[in-house]
């Protein structure tokens, strides 16, 4: 690569930090100030370990200005939270139109202690999951990426080569790989907290394992996997429902 390609590289990387700061907020709450992002008019999410109680939140803007700012919700699984601030005044990140794919270039954008712009770069190393968060809790698909993030990393933007938004960074790290939420689990997530405050997740009750079908049962049901019931909760809908733990490995449920 020559010198040239590198300055424009250089010049690509500071022209995307510099279009998305604005959108990247900081967040004080009881804890050390992280960062947010501004969703949609009057709303902020970041993430909950932020926040530290209800109380006593703030919004510090990208010119400085503080603003008031009050929970509106916040999901135990991917530990997003939801403000509401009024006089934002700043639009939020376009959504990356194409997934995210390992070996991309990426930039995570966030806010230090002194609410200057930090940014960090590196690929997205893996893409997978669920990942468990809690009993019962996982989210469905995270990023990794060799980015290296501090704690005010965690509600920042996670931005492609053109500055759009493919995710959330939450300044966790599984095996020294900061962990992003994929913007589309954020912004799904988000809408349903600004909506309800909450989110309700299905749960069946049911302990099971997935296994192959026999020939004659794969041409009975057109599957080749079905689910093997080995166990029910009382008290779940799995149960209510009528659903019974397989007897002497009786297939119960297909998929």
């Amino acid at each position: 690569m020559t010198t040239e390609s590198l300055i424009t590289l250089s010049n690509s990387l500071a022209d995307a930090v510099a279009a998305a700061a604005p959108a990247v907020v900081q967040v004080q709450g009881r804890r050390r100030p992280a960062s947010g992002l501004v969703y949609a008019d009057s709303v902020v999410v970041t993430m909950v370990r932020a926040l530290g109680r209800e109380d006593g939140l703030h919004v510090r803007r990208h010119d400085g200005h503080t603003l008031d700012a009050e929970l509106i919700g916040w999901d135990p699984t991917t530990g997003l939270a939801v403000l509401r601030v009024d006089g934002l005044d700043a639009k939020p990140l376009t959504v990356a139109a194409a997934p995210a794919r390992v070996g991309h270039l990426a930039l995570a954008v966030a806010r230090s202690w002194s609410n200057a712009v930090t940014a960090s770069t590196g690929i997205v190393s893996v893409i997978g999951g669920p990942l468990a968060t809690g009993r019962r809790r996982a989210i469905d698909y995270v990023l990794r990426t060799t980015a290296p993030m501090h704690d005010g990393f965690a509600g920042g933007a996670f931005i492609d080569m053109s500055g759009a938004l493919i995710g959330v960074t939450t300044a966790a790290a599984i095996r020294g790989l900061g962990v992003v939420i994929p913007a589309s689990i954020a912004w799904q997530t988000a809408a349903t907290l600004v909506e309800h405050g909450g989110l309700k997740r299905g749960y069946l009750g049911i302990a099971g394992q997935p296994v192959r079908l026999a020939e004659h049962q794969r041409a009975a049901i057109g599957r080749d996997e079905a689910l093997l019931t080995m166990g029910v909760t009382a008290g779940s809908p799995a149960g209510a429902a009528g659903v019974r733990p397989a007897a002497s490995c009786t297939l119960t449920a297909s998929w």
